[in-house]
């Protein structure tokens, strides 16, 4: 490939991470200092990019030079936004959530596909109980937030509202995204266990609370049945006037995934990997994402989709967790 081509490639892989409504050449003109004409002429070759300016492009459009020249190597270059912050508050986690859905949102054309270990985090907003559940546990037991230290859980001593607004907001974003979910019987485990583990540890004031989490937790999931039924998503409550985006609902009973993400917003791919509980990583690398969104629809293909048809697959899959759910009480 020419000097010239590979500097019309770098463009190419910049326009791609844009929505359609941003101009390229507005960004790259703020970005480098330099003029629109100046930036055009760069884009159709005639002026060489220098290694400064190819330096600060890679580094504010999350460009690998891998990725840019095409080099044949094994490297993959993954992005995490939160590498130079320490997560320690979740509410904070909640908006920058809410601020990639917005981005995600922001192309004509998105798809989300999910390989759920866990329940995805955006179903737990649906009931105010499970949320306030949720929302204490990640900050006292997974972020150390020191506001938590040595707290039990109690309605009476949570204040549950703004946790609970920034979970609508979550959920408005990504009912509003196309998306094919793939989960196993084994993807309710990690809430049953966090809830067990309150329980048994004695970090519920009473069992009145345990109870209504119980009691929230399984009208999620009857709600989330209702979306899979109808195969789109909606807020409780909200009748046909209020559906929002499709949703594909797939069953694996010999795969459980790793909550890894795959997203794609018009010609682009993102791979987003989890670690940490609640931290992702993610990549546009090309060789990565093809193998990523290949190895998900091979999954799919092997897997039972239960979303609109095949009540009978769907109803003995959503009973079992329920009653899973159901068994914490005891």
């Amino acid at each position: 490939m020419t000097e010239a081509n590979q500097q019309k490639e770098l463009f190419n892989h910049i326009r791609q991470s844009l929505p359609q409504h941003v101009s390229m050449a507005n960004e790259i003109a703020g970005l480098l200092n330099i003029s629109n004409d100046s930036v055009y002429r760069r884009i159709r070759g005639e002026k060489p990019v220098t290694l400064n300016e190819l330096k600060l492009l890679c580094e504010h459009f999350h460009l690998s030079l891998d990725q840019v020249l095409q080099l044949n190597t094994n490297k993959v270059l993954f992005i995490d936004t939160e590498a130079n912050t320490l997560l320690s508050n979740f509410k904070d986690y909640m908006h920058s959530l809410i601020a990639q859905l917005q981005y995600f949102n922001s192309f004509k054309h998105r798809q989300v596909m999910y390989l759920s270990k866990d329940i995805p985090i955006f179903y737990f907003f649906y009931f105010k109980e499970l949320a306030a559940f949720k929302s204490f546990f990640w900050s006292r037991s997974i972020l150390n937030d020191p506001d938590f230290e040595g707290r039990n859980f109690s309605f009476n001593n949570f204040d549950i509202k703004e946790y609970f607004e920034l979970g609508q907001k979550v959920l408005q974003e990504y009912n509003t995204i196309p998306c094919a979910e793939l989960w196993n019987y084994e993807s309710i485990n990690s809430t049953v266990s966090q809830i067990e583990y309150y329980r048994d540890a004695g970090i519920f004031e009473t069992a009145a609370d345990l109870n209504k989490i119980v009691d929230s937790c399984d009208a999620m999931l009857q709600h989330l049945q209702k979306q899979v039924e109808k195969g789109c998503k909606f807020l409780p409550g909200i009748g046909e006037a209020g559906y929002g985006a499709s949703i594909k609902f797939y069953v694996n009973e010999l795969i459980l995934g790793n909550n890894s993400i795959m997203v794609e917003t018009d010609d682009t791919k993102i791979a987003f990997i989890n670690h940490i509980v609640l931290k992702y990583i993610s990549t546009t690398d090309k060789k990565f994402t093809e193998k990523a969104f290949s190895n998900f629809q091979n999954l799919v293909s092997r897997s039972t989709l239960i979303s609109e048809t095949n009540e009978r697959d769907r109803n003995k899959f959503f009973n079992i967790l329920r009653e899973r759910v159901q068994a914490c009480k005891k």
